[in-house]
């Protein structure tokens, strides 16, 4: 998943972005004012904004009121350090999803943003399943049939984003957007490369499987099917 925090405070950002690229995985891009923040909202695809509230240029007020006018549902976390019930519920009715005041628990942050994102995505639970494969987005772990499946943490993220999205087409540049931060070459093979990969480890030693559970669309993208999850004998997959 990739989130864009937007906070003046160097080293406070520095210090949130570190912990989710190293805990849960995500891409993250930073902004230290209101106005950049606002162009990379807009023009970026981000699965949660992590906002200040007290910014230089435009106001974390301001950048909520613009991206909600815009219509953008992207889940919305304020970082602030006023903790007045009227701060509060105008934040709320100006479309914060969450907020947190500072000085603030980063673990408990971590624990808020994946729940937001879950949120975001129409998932209460921790736990996706698609057919006979079960994603826990808690644990990042990733099992077939009841059986643990070892994959990298680029897979893991991969096959995360198309259980958010199953049937639908994902193309290789939103893949590309949501995986890995605004600095990225978008024009790398890289998907290709973990798909192939993912495909291999998920399938390569089932004897029932046809490879056709992430279908490829020529031309579009990938897509996931429930349809194509294929049974499994009672031997566990192979670690890679």
């Amino acid at each position: 998943m990739r989130v864009l925090i937007v906070e003046d405070e160097q080293r406070v950002a520095e210090n949130i972005a570190a912990a989710l690229r190293e805990g849960p995985g995500y891409a993250v891009d930073l902004a230290a004012d209101g106005a950049l923040g606002l162009d990379l909202a807009s023009e970026g695809s981000y699965d949660l904004i992590l906002l200040d509230l007290m910014v230089p240029r435009l106001s974390g007020l301001e950048v909520l009121g613009h991206i909600r006018k815009a219509d953008r549902a992207v889940p919305v976390l304020v970082l602030t350090a006023r903790s007045e019930k009227e701060s509060v519920i105008a934040l709320l009715n100006a479309g914060a999803d969450d907020y947190m005041a500072k000085p603030f628990d980063l673990g408990e942050l971590l624990a808020r943003t994946k729940a937001l994102i879950r949120r975001g995505k129409g998932v209460s639970h921790p736990q996706i399943s698609i057919g006979n494969l079960q994603v826990d987005t808690l644990e990042k772990s990733v099992r077939l049939a009841g059986r643990l499946v070892d994959l990298s943490g680029t897979e893991y993220r991969l096959l995360e984003y198309l259980v958010h999205h199953p049937r639908s087409i994902v193309s290789k540049q939103t893949l590309l957007e949501h995986l890995y931060d605004y600095n990225w070459e978008r024009h790398s093979n890289v998907i290709e490369a973990h798909m192939s990969n993912l495909r291999r480890k998920l399938f390569s030693h089932e004897p029932n499987a046809d490879g056709s559970f992430i279908e490829t669309i020529r031309g579009r993208g990938y897509r996931l099917s429930a349809h194509s999850v294929p049974a499994h004998s009672n031997e566990d997959l192979p670690a890679g």
